[in-house]
């Protein structure tokens, strides 16, 4: 198992580094962008910068932890990126980073309806995953990692029988509904922040 960790370890380090790069590189530039977008007047701009930024940062940890969740030599440490994992998993809840008023705000940025409808069915998928998350590590997450059991056995217990394949189906899971997010959100975000989306959202704001 130990060599066969190696070479995975290997493999998937050269086969993620671009990934890493961008998701980086993305971050970086995401943050420049909504520090802008917070000094101009687009609510519906501010808003959807917000929820992009909220899932890369999510993303960003479950990428960071991945490989030493599956190669690690340490057994500890594989469980503990297990446990940072799962946590980021059950808290990535993006109604957080959301308003109930962005419907209307992509109205008044003239958003086409059709990217409207698939914006929403993602962030519903996104939502019926996480909570399916939730069902399934509840215990592991109110126990050994988000809080700790006082009973120091079953606490180890847990942490040492922690199953990196149920962990990683619902990774998988989460990354599916994730990737129909990540297709709609760049084309909204474009349509929302363009010159005709910006005098559209203004325009609309001093007639309400």
């Amino acid at each position: 198992m130990s060599v066969t960790r190696f070479y995975s370890r290997v493999s998937l380090s050269i086969k993620e580094r671009k990934k890493n790069r961008v998701l980086t590189d993305t971050l970086k530039t995401l943050k420049k962008e909504i520090v802008r977008a917070r000094n101009s007047e687009n609510e519906c701009v501010q808003i959807l910068m917000n929820l992009g930024l909220f899932f890369l940062i999510a993303e960003k940890d479950i990428q960071t932890v991945k490989i030493d969740a599956l190669t690690h030599h340490d057994e500890w440490k594989r469980l503990l990126s297990l446990r940072i994992i799962l946590l980021t998993i059950y808290e990535w809840d993006m109604s957080k980073a959301n308003s109930k008023n962005l419907k209307e705000l992509l109205i008044q940025s003239s958003v086409e309806e059709k990217l409207q409808k698939e914006l929403f069915n993602s962030l519903k998928l996104l939502r019926k995953s996480r909570e399916n998350a939730a069902k399934q590590l509840r215990f592991e997450r109110n126990n050994i990692i988000a809080h700790r059991n006082s009973d120091a056995l079953l606490q180890l217990n847990a942490i040492q029988y922690l199953n990196t394949k149920v962990v990683f189906n619902i990774v998988t899971d989460f990354y599916e509904s994730s990737g129909v997010f990540m297709q709609v959100f760049p084309k909204i975000l474009l349509q929302a922040g363009s010159i005709e989306g910006l005098f559209s959202y203004l325009l609309k704001s001093k007639e309400t």
